[in-house]
C-alpha cells in the first residue's frame, strides 16, 4: 500500500520542528588545540579551553621561606610530567604564602627542565564555581598525548554546596577514575575544604554523627600530598623584600627601605609574600622603576 503525499503544509511543520529540535541542542565542543599554549584557562559558557600567551607569574627563585614545600612540589610534578606515578596536591594554609604562586613556578620549571625532551606539561585553570563540570574537562583531555596539571586557586566549599561530591568522585572514586594524564592541584586558606560549622551540623542532624564527619573530611584524602604555608617571621618577610628589589634592580639601599618595609606590614598586620610584593610595587612606582615582567 502506498504512503499518501504529505501537504506541503505538513513539511513546512516538520522542518519548522527539525530546526528548532537544532536550535535546543547544545552545540558541539570544539576539538581542543592544545598545541596553542602552554596554560589555558576552562571556560563553560560555552566549554571551551581558553589559552593563555603568558602566564601571570612569580620565577621560582623569588618564592622565599618556603623551601621545603616548594622542593616536594616540584618533585612531584617533575614524576608526574615524566609519566611516574605522582599525587594530587593540596596547598593549603596562610594567605599569601606563596600557594598560587608556587603551582605556576613549578609549572614553568618544569617546561624548562623538560625542553630537550621535547614534552610540554599543560597548566588548565578551572574556576571554584564551575567545579562540576570537571567531568567534562577530564573527559576533553583523556585521550591527549599531553600532559595536564587541573588546578583550583582558592578551593573551599560553602554549607549549603554538594558540588564538593564531584570533585571526591573524579579524583579516586569514580568509575572511570583520574586520567593517568591528569593531576589535580589546589589552593586552600583551609586544610579540610570545609567549614567547621558545615561539620558541626552534619555531626548534630546525622544518624551516626561520626560517619558523616568522615564523609567530609575524606574530601581532603583525595589529595595524597598536602603542602602546609605558614605566616612568616620578620626575618623571612624581609628576605622575600630583598629578593624582589634585587631581581627588579631597584635602586635603594637596605637601609633606605627596611624601615619603610616593616612599616608597610605593620599597619597591614600581616607579613607575607603578597604583602612583600605590595609593598616593593609602591616602592618601585615612587622611584619610577618599571618592574620585569616574569
Amino acid at each position: 500500500m502506498t504512503q499518501p503525499d504529505l501537504s506541503s503544509a505538513t513539511l513546512d511543520l516538520l522542518t519548522r520542528i527539525a530546526g528548532a529540535l537544532e536550535r535546543l541542542a547544545p552545540p558541539a565542543v570544539p576539538t581542543p588545540d592544545f598545541e596553542a599554549a602552554d596554560a589555558f584557562v576552562w571556560h563553560t559558557d560555552p566549554i571551551r579551553f581558553e589559552p593563555v600567551p603568558r602566564v601571570n607569574r612569580v620565577e621560582m627563585d623569588l618564592l622565599q621561606g618556603i623551601d621545603r614545600v616548594r622542593d616536594q612540589l616540584v618533585e612531584n610534578t617533575e614524576r608526574f610530567a615524566r609519566g611516574l606515578p605522582a599525587n594530587n596536591a593540596l596547598l593549603w594554609g596562610a594567605r599569601g604564602m606563596g600557594k598560587s604562586s608556587l603551582v605556576k613556578a613549578s609549572h614553568a620549571a618544569i617546561n624548562r627542565s623538560l625542553a630537550d625532551d621535547g614534552a610540554r606539561l599543560k597548566l588548565v585553570e578551572i574556576h571554584r564555581e564551575d567545579i562540576e563540570t570537571l567531568p567534562a574537562l577530564m573527559g576533553l583531555v583523556r585521550g591527549s598525548h599531553h600532559r595536564f596539571i587541573v588546578f583550583c586557586d582558592d578551593l573551599s566549599f560553602d554549607s549549603d554546596d554538594t558540588s564538593y561530591k564531584s570533585l571526591k568522585a573524579v579524583l579516586e572514586g569514580g568509575i572511570e577514575g583520574r586520567p593517568d594524564n591528569v593531576i589535580f592541584y589546589a589552593t586552600s586558606n583551609r586544610r579540610h575544604l570545609l567549614p567547621r560549622d558545615m561539620m558541626d551540623n552534619e555531626r548534630s542532624t546525622a544518624i551516626n554523627p561520626g560517619e558523616a564527619v568522615e564523609e567530609k573530611v575524606s574530601l581532603s584524602d583525595r589529595f595524597g600530598l598536602w603542602l602546609g604555608f605558614h605566616k612568616c617571621s620578620q626575618d623571612e618577610y624581609l628576605a622575600m623584600v630583598a629578593a624582589y628589589v634585587d631581581h627588579h634592580g631597584i635602586p635603594a639601599t637596605e637601609e633606605e627601605w627596611r624601615p619603610k618595609a616593616l612599616e608597610w606590614a605593620t599597619t597591614r598586620g600581616a607579613r607575607s609574600g603578597r604583602t612583600a610584593y605590595q609593598f616593593v610595587q609602591d616602592l618601585a612606582g615612587r622611584l619610577g622603576v618599571a618592574l620585569k615582567a616574569a
